[in-house]
Formats: structure tokens, C-alpha cells, sequence
């Protein structure tokens, strides 16, 4: 393992006094609490009312409490959500660059930006990172939800639908809300251990929470969390080269990154007034990766004769804090709050060299680093006001926002990008280098009532102003019928917008991608272009604009008891303009030698592009039932299911420019991930049995089929359904103990292999897919001791 450099700002001894956070729309969210013992819970996403349950919801909302979140080996947010709603996908790439150290999930199959991500009903800062390699998401910019501890949070309140007028921009595919704990009392420590069946990906882990009274009058609570993960490595034998001294051996490294991410979460209220509470929220958290690039075989440095194996050290560095006043005054709720959010991905390769240099090259060089920040202002209010005619009250909600946005982007050491730049990345230059920064304000108004006794509806209409593309205006109209107390109807209608984000605009950097070139994975400098460049301007850019979005939805609600529970909604979305990274475009000899005289040395280029029209419909499935054994026990059993399916409506006009240079700026391939590239079905069966001092929990998952697509649909290849089965029991021990013990894929199933079409294995070293959204590690043993008060 190479030796780590830190960025000069990390300061991991200052991680257990450092405070952050995220942000919000409605600051209500605090207000609510998942209780594990009923089956439908008071929720606050998507609704201004009060007390307002699951099984009054116009629209679907799964609520995902503290337990079913520990349930699993995993200590990634990402990847437990993954496992517990069908209709998120979270794949785990590798041999990616940024990608293998953040992540994006998917929503209802549309991007990972679709989805907007809440802290205690606050928008949550997205990360700096692009994802601009072939993986799930490419050109997507999401939340790194892996960032926020499972120690700090109570529950999760996952809003399937759209939302872009009651919250604003991303809130197409729908909302995750991740309510933090609260209160004074209760805490627990846990310490954990797994492993692999295959020996490697050990993993200890650290967590503690817990809560403090400030007085009669407030309280404190703070959650840490600590993990060391090591490494995977599903790499094949390396067969590229026979003359290689390590032909036919292993020397590629592919599978999870080593990572060890540190947290610590605080989350606090105290009264200030007679009916006025102060509130804070906030984290500071870092996580270090190591990722390895592609395998350089001998022969090409004199550093490394034998060959030599790029490892990206980054260190993503989360922080932010949210500070408010809420309270009640002449019977409104009121709610004013700012936040800050910040994202900072410092990034480093060791073990490698510049070739240019020869035997004077570095073997460390620091690649530079990216910055994504955000600032918000909210003013909220709502009530209850009675209105002649109505069965119950009309919940009137009203606010404004203002909020302010910045990407940074620092050039790394000269040796990381001069000639050839450093193998298996190369540095940001002084040219991609630059800060750009935009605002926008916004305002909404937020109706709901119960109609009649047995019809309820809400309409909502939210206008924003951008500084950089304009203006757009959201609505959305729901309504729920009762037949009677055991079955119902509902639906909602919306229209909504994803802005453009800073990093899609303004993200610039050359690279070595691999392209195959007469059948042979051909290494190649590419240019990732600003929109607003003049290198991308050459090759036909435009400057870019919102996403539009309308969705529709239509639910069945059957609760034939207060024990069992189904749902049945059917939805349809579509959205125009959809933002995506071009194809790597690679250049004829006019377009290099255009760019060459901008000082631009490149054999491909690539930007973002408003350039497709897709149309996604789907069904959400979700059944619960609970059997009361009295004395024997109680059995939770939950069914799940998901299926949707994304098509391209309008691929936008080539360019001319592209055209004449027999140049396609969205090619088949990049059309088809949005369409194939994640699974159009997953299937889910659970059941918790609890007895006493003991519990047993099993979980089995099928993932439907995908699609890996080439620009030659010749070399498709396709890849089959998979189940995995996770497994685990507890044992109580005492008033405080706890013991758990867990496998994560019994079966120790595996994703189909990749083939030599396309050269997807690149000859033998990559023997599965990244799309793949059960990852490819095997199976996983773990265990875990709470002490909890």
C-alpha cells in the first residue's frame, strides 16, 4: 500500500470538535418521530400539514427506521437503502477514477441528480465530483448520501414521486428526507467486524451516539463514527502482453477501494421563548480512498520496469451546519433557517510516473482539487385555518428562499500534467483552474385539506429565478380517495426542473480514456470541455439549460387490517432536455489541429449537452404484514417490487459542425445508459422474527436483468437476473448487550462474467461489470456488539 499525502486542511484531530450539517425547505421535519411499532407513522416529506400518516399520504412514502438502517453488515447509507427499496439501484464501480470514492444511487432508474436529498428537511450540498466515466449516473453530480453517518440518524422518509414544487430543483424521481435523532436520553456504542469469504475487505468499525439535556430547556446529542475498510480485488489474470514478466498473473486490482471514513454528527434545540426553539444541526466529516487505476504493463517507465499499478488517493471532506429559529405565533408555524454545505475532494496518485519524464519523474503527484458549495436561506410558514364546507382545516403553507452556489476547481503539481501527465490520472491545469459561482431565489405556496370525509387533495406551485439560464415555474396538484377504512385511491400531477449544476457547467479536465481502436482498449487524451469554453464552442456547444419534467402517478392503497398493508402505484416521467455528458468524440485531424491552436492537445473531446428527451414508467409494489404470536413471537413480513422501463423520445439535432466530421455528440451508447443500463426489475422478500430476547431478520433480493451497451450493438452484452440472500440474528444480552451476527450473500452469488465483446473485460482483468447492482464481492460475514443506554 503506497503511503498517503493529506491535504493541508485535513486536520484529523480537530474531526471530534468539528461541527456540520445540511439544509431545508420546510424546517417542520424535526417535528416527527418513526415509532417500530406501528405501521403507519406521522411523516413530514411532501406535506406542510400536521400529523399527518403514511396511510393518509397522497403520495407513496416508504419510512425506513433505525433498525431495518443496522440490518445489514454494510455501514454505507447507500448500500443499505439499495437493499431495502426496490426501486433504488446502487452499483459499485471500480477502476473508475473519482467514481470509486464516490458513488452515485439511482432512483426510479433516472440519474442519481434527480433525486434531492434532505437533512432534517433540509437540501443537503451535492459533491463535488462528476462522475464522467462509463458507469451508472455518467455526468451526474448527486449527494454523496455516503457521507452521513448511520449512527446519527433516526429514520428516513423516502418520497417517491415528484417534488419540485414544494422543494425545488433535482426533486423529479423523488426525495429522500434523513431525519436525525433527537432528544437527551438514549445513546449507544457499537463496535463491528466483518469480512469477506474470500479473505480480503475487512472491515472494523466505530460508532456512538448519544444525548445530553441542556437544562430543562434544550437538549444536545452528537454521533460519531469510525471505519477502516481494506480493499477487494475480483481482478482476473492480466493476459495483455506475453512478453510481460507477470503474464497470466494478477496484478490489476478491481473491486471496493480501501476506504476509512471518519464523522461526527451534532444535532441540538433549546427554547428561547415562550413558543420559540432554536435549533442547529451540523457535520464534519473526511474519508480517504484508495482506488487503483488500470495495470501499466513493463517496459513503459524506467521507474518501474516490471510494470506498476496507479493508486488515486483522495480525501473527500464533508462539512456543514445549519442554524434556525422556529416556533408559533397568532397560530401560524413559522421556520427560519441558514445553512451552509460544503464538499471538497482533494485528490492525489501514488505509485505511478509521468512518462515524459523518464527516470525524472515523480512517483506521487498531487492532481489538484475540487469544491462544491452551498449556501441557503429559507423563510417558512404554515397553519391550520378552518374553512365553511371543508371537513377538517386547510393547511396553508407559504416561503421563500434564497440560495447561493459555487465550484472551485485547483490545478495540481506541474509533473502531474505536463507531457503525458501522471499515469492512471492527470493533474488539473492552471487552464481548468477557476471558481464560478451563481444564485437563485425562489418562492412557494403550499395548499392542503381535507375536502370531505373521504377526499383529500393539495395543490402547490413554486416559482425560481437563476442567475445563470433564468427563470422556471413548478406545480403539482394530488388528491386521495377513501372508498372506506380499508381501501383507497390517489394520485398526484406535477411539473418540475433539475438546474443545470456548476460542475456539469463549468467541469474541465484532460485525461486518459481508453477507446478500442482496431480491436485493441487504445489509450487516448480527452478533453472534458466547459459548456461556455471556447474548446467546446469549436465543437458545437451550447450554453446549458433546466431540465423539464412532468410526472404522474396513480396509487392503490388496501388495508384490509390494522395489521397488513398494500400498495400499488403506477407512475409515469418524463423529462426533456435531460443533461448528459457527450460521447468521446474522437477528433479528425481539422478539429485536433483547431483545438491545438488554443493550446488544447487532444485526440477526443466531450461536454454536457441538453440533448434528450426520455419517458420512464414504472409500478411500485410494497406489501407488509405483521403476525402477532402473543407469547411465541411476532413475524414482519414485507414484499417488494419495482419495475420500470426508460425510453428515449427526441435525441436532440447533431450539431452541423459534428456532422460534417462524420462526429456524433450523443452516440448509441450513451443514449442507451439511460435506458438499459439498470435493472427494469428487483424484487424483494423480507421477514423479521422477534421473541423475546431474541430476533432473527432474512432478506432475499432478486435484481433483474441490464444491459452493458456498445456503439456497436453487435457487442452488447446482456446480463441475467441475480438473487442475493442476506441473513443476520441478535441476541439481547442483559438490559444494555447486544450481540448480532449476520451474512450479507449467503449463497455467495455473483453477477454474470463479462465477455470479450467490446473488450468489456479489457483481456481478462475485469471478469464482471460495473453496472452490475448487487456489486460483484461475494459473500459477507460480520458482526457487531451495541452497549446502549
Amino acid at each position: 500500500m503506497s503511503t498517503r499525502h493529506r491535504h493541508p486542511n485535513s486536520g484529523r484531530a480537530l474531526l471530534a470538535l468539528s461541527l456540520i450539517s445540511t439544509i431545508t425547505v420546510p424546517a417542520f421535519a424535526q417535528q416527527a418521530q418513526a415509532p417500530e411499532a406501528e405501521l403507519q407513522t406521522v411523516v413530514v416529506t411532501g406535506t406542510y400539514a400536521k400529523n399527518r400518516r403514511t396511510a393518509d399520504s397522497e403520495s407513496p412514502i416508504d419510512i425506513i427506521g433505525a433498525k431495518e438502517l443496522q440490518s445489514t453488515g454494510s455501514t454505507e447509507l447507500a448500500t443499505v437503502l439499495a437493499r431495502l427499496l426496490p426501486s433504488m439501484n446502487f452499483p459499485r464501480p471500480s477502476g473508475t477514477d473519482a467514481s470509486d470514492a464516490v458513488r452515485p444511487a439511482t432512483l426510479r432508474g433516472l440519474s442519481p441528480d434527480q433525486t434531492l436529498v434532505l437533512v432534517n428537511g433540509k437540501r443537503r450540498h451535492t459533491t463535488a465530483v462528476v462522475n464522467v466515466n462509463g458507469t451508472v449516473g455518467r455526468g451526474s453530480s448527486p449527494v454523496d448520501i455516503n457521507a452521513i453517518p448511520l449512527s446519527a440518524i433516526d429514520h428516513i422518509e423516502v418520497l417517491r414521486d415528484g417534488a419540485s414544487a414544494q422543494y425545488g430543483s433535482d426533486a423529479i424521481a423523488g426525495v429522500v428526507n434523513i431525519i436525525l435523532k433527537k432528544g437527551p436520553k438514549g445513546g449507544d456504542v457499537e463496535v463491528g467486524y466483518g469480512e469477506y469469504s474470500e479473505g480480503d475487505g475487512k472491515q472494523v468499525t466505530l460508532k456512538a451516539s448519544g444525548g445530553f439535556a441542556l437544562g430543562d430547556k434544550g437538549w444536545l446529542r452528537i454521533a460519531a463514527e469510525a471505519a477502516d475498510r481494506d480493499p477487494t480485488n475480483r481482478a482476473g489474470a492480466d493476459t495483455r502482453n506475453a512478453a510481460d514478466p507477470l503474464y497470466g498473473k494478477v496484478t490489476q486490482r478491481y473491486g471496493d477501494s480501501e476506504t476509512k471514513p471518519r464523522n461526527i454528527f451534532f444535532n441540538t434545540q433549546y427554547q428561547v421563548g415562550e413558543n420559540t426553539d432554536f435549533y442547529a444541526f451540523g457535520q464534519y466529516g473526511e474519508r480517504d480512498t484508495e482506488a487503483a487505476a488500470t495495470w501499466r504493463t513493463f517496459g513503459r517507465s524506467p521507474l518501474f520496469p516490471n510494470g506498476f499499478l496507479p493508486l488515486q488517493n483522495s480525501t473527500s471532506t464533508d462539512q456543514s451546519f445549519v442554524i434556525g429559529l422556529r416556533g408559533d405565533i397568532g397560530g401560524w408555524r413559522w421556520d427560519t433557517s441558514f445553512d451552509y454545505g460544503s464538499n471538497r475532494f482533494w485528490l492525489d496518485i501514488d505509485n505511478t510516473a509521468n512518462l515524459t519524464l523518464l527516470d525524472k519523474s515523480p512517483t506521487h503527484f498531487h492532481l489538484g482539487q475540487l469544491k462544491n458549495t452551498q449556501k441557503v436561506f429559507n423563510f417558512d410558514l404554515a397553519r391550520e385555518l378552518p374553512v365553511a364546507g371543508l371537513a377538517g382545516p386547510l393547511t396553508v403553507a407559504t416561503g421563500i428562499e434564497a440560495r447561493r452556489e459555487s465550484y472551485e476547481i485547483d490545478a495540481g503539481d506541474e509533473a502531474s500534467y505536463v507531457g503525458t501527465g501522471s499515469q492512471g490520472f492527470s493533474g488539473f491545469r492552471p487552464v481548468n483552474a477557476g471558481k464560478n459561482s451563481r444564485h437563485n431565489e425562489s418562492a412557494y405556496v403550499n395548499l392542503e385539506a381535507q375536502l370531505t370525509q373521504k377526499l383529500s387533495g393539495a395543490i402547490a406551485a413554486r416559482y425560481e429565478h437563476y442567475s445563470d439560464f433564468g427563470s422556471t415555474t413548478s406545480a403539482k396538484a394530488s388528491a386521495r380517495y377513501a372508498f372506506n377504512d380499508a381501501v383507497s385511491l390517489r394520485g398526484t400531477a406535477s411539473s418540475g426542473f433539475r438546474a443545470p449544476s456548476l460542475a456539469q457547467q463549468f467541469y474541465t479536465i484532460t485525461t486518459t480514456n481508453f477507446a478500442v481502436v482496431n480491436g485493441v482498449n487504445t489509450p487516448i487524451e480527452t478533453g472534458t470541455f466547459a459548456t461556455n469554453s471556447a474548446a467546446a464552442r469549436a465543437l458545437g456547444a451550447q450554453q446549458l439549460k433546466a431540465e423539464k419534467a412532468r410526472n404522474l402517478s396513480v396509487g392503490l392503497q388496501l388495508q384490509p387490517n390494522r395489521n397488513f398493508n398494500t400498495t400499488v402505484d403506477v407512475y409515469r416521467i418524463t423529462v426533456d432536455d435531460r443533461i448528459a455528458l457527450s460521447a468521446n468524440m474522437t477528433l479528425p485531424d481539422a478539429l485536433k489541429n483547431a483545438l491545438a491552436s488554443q493550446g488544447i492537445v487532444v485526440g477526443a473531446g466531450r461536454y454536457f449537452t441538453n440533448a434528450i428527451d426520455t419517458k420512464t414508467t414504472g409500478v411500485d409494489i410494497v406489501s407488509t404484514y405483521r403476525l402477532d404470536l402473543n407469547a411465541a413471537g411476532r413475524f414482519d413480513f414485507t414484499a417488494a417490487y419495482n419495475h420500470n422501463k426508460t425510453t428515449v423520445e427526441k435525441i436532440a439535432e447533431n450539431p452541423a459542425l459534428l456532422t460534417a466530421n462524420k462526429l456524433l455528440l450523443i452516440d448509441r451508447q450513451t443514449t442507451l445508459r439511460n435506458t438499459v443500463g439498470t435493472p427494469k426489475d428487483k424484487f424483494s422478500l423480507g421477514a423479521d422474527y422477534t421473541a423475546g430476547i431474541w430476533s432473527l431478520r432474512g432478506l432475499a433480493t432478486q435484481y433483474g436483468e441490464f444491459t452493458v451497451p456498445q456503439n456497436n450493438a453487435a457487442l452488447d452484452q446482456e446480463f441475467g437476473k441475480q438473487w442475493v440472500l442476506d441473513v443476520s440474528g441478535s441476541v439481547r444480552l442483559g438490559k444494555n448487550w447486544r450481540v448480532t451476527a449476520g451474512i450479507d450473500n449467503l449463497t455467495d452469488s455473483y453477477p454474470d462474467k463479462t465477455t470479450t465483446l467490446g473488450n468489456l473485460n479489457t483481456n481478462g482483468i475485469y471478469p464482471y461489470s460495473n453496472f452490475s447492482p448487487a456489486g460483484f464481492n461475494g459473500r459477507y460475514y460480520y458482526a457487531k456488539l451495541n452497549y446502549s443506554w
